[in-house]
């Protein structure tokens, strides 16, 4: 470009809170970063913009006819549903999205979700701090049944990075691990979800896989499973999810997502018998971030050198 190019981040602070540098993103242009804007700001903000990053700060075909400068569009995620893509390719604008970062930190919080469900490590460590073990009759006590992981029966579904790597942890604690793909269908997926004693949700969220999980398919499992869930939210039938949950006929969820978010105060999930839930921060390790941003700038560079990479339009 003849001219000094003008990035403008959306939404730069859930990614960077502070403990990392946008230095090197300023290096390629003059540079402006908000923490968060509103929707109705959105406009204002990004007008003279030539390169534009946003987190979950959507960008409309409405929103893009206001921006006649715009050339490229950055979003600091894997899932890029919040741009209209087709309206962006129209306009001649690519949109390059960040295609793998956080494959260990997500398969980790996974694990994290059903250790907690099989150990309930906070709420045991909760009631020690409170002085339950101080005060009790015998040198230990459990609240709840202890699960061991061994030899349970892992359901993965998903073949992507983040599906494998969960399925070779599932492997390391001795679990028996099958898996759904996509090419295999419905039967493939009735089949893990008979089969699982845990079932994993690792597939991206499309027309095919929304509310993959619902009455129905909730039905397969067996009343001592687990759901897990660090995907999309809205791969699950949230209101199923709580009634089966608090009907008995499901043992326990572990989710990091949620089709809303934040979740509405009253969301059923909040309150449902034995649902542990994370405020979607599977993705959010500091190695994972710094990931993440290294590749948004990498893909801004190669746009600029006139090579753009991880382009999904």
């Amino acid at each position: 470009m003849s001219i000094v190019p003008r990035i403008v981040v959306l939404d730069g602070y859930a990614l960077n809170p502070g403990d990392l540098s946008w230095s090197a993103l300023e290096q390629l242009g003059a540079c402006v970063i908000h923490p968060r804007i509103d929707a109705a700001e959105i406009v204002a903000c990004a007008r003279n913009a030539s390169a534009l990053l946003t987190n979950k700060t959507p960008l409309s075909a409405a929103t893009l006819e206001w921006l006649p400068d715009l050339r490229y569009i950055g979003v600091l995620a894997t899932g890029y549903n919040i741009v209209d893509v087709a309206a962006a390719r129209a306009r001649g604008i690519p949109v390059a999205n960040i295609p793998a970062y956080g494959t260990l930190s997500v398969s980790q919080q996974t694990f994290a979700l059903l250790l907690e469900l099989t150990q309930r490590t906070g709420l045991h460590a909760q009631s020690v701090s409170e002085g339950e073990w101080t005060k009790n009759d015998d040198w230990c006590y459990w609240k709840t049944p202890l699960i061991e992981l061994a030899g349970l029966t892992l359901g993965i579904i998903g073949d992507g990075r983040i599906g494998r790597a969960t399925a070779r942890i599932g492997e390391a604690f001795g679990m028996i691990v099958i898996q759904a793909t996509r090419a295999g269908g419905r039967t493939e997926l009735e089949r893990v979800l008979r089969a699982a004693d845990v079932v994993s949700l690792h597939c991206p969220l499309t027309d095919s896989t929304h509310h993959l999980i619902n009455a129905t398919t909730l039905g397969w499992m067996k009343p001592t499973a687990y759901l897990l869930n660090t995907s999309r939210g809205m791969l699950i039938d949230e209101v199923a999810l709580a009634e089966a949950l608090n009907s008995g006929q499901l043992a326990g969820a572990g989710l990091d997502v949620l089709s809303s978010e934040p979740p509405p105060a009253k969301h059923p999930l909040l309150t449902a018998r034995n649902c542990v839930i994370t405020p979607h921060i599977a993705w959010a390790t500091r190695a994972a971030r710094a990931r993440l941003l290294n590749t948004a700038i990498d893909n801004l560079h190669a746009f600029f050198a006139g090579r753009p990479q991880n382009v999904v339009n």
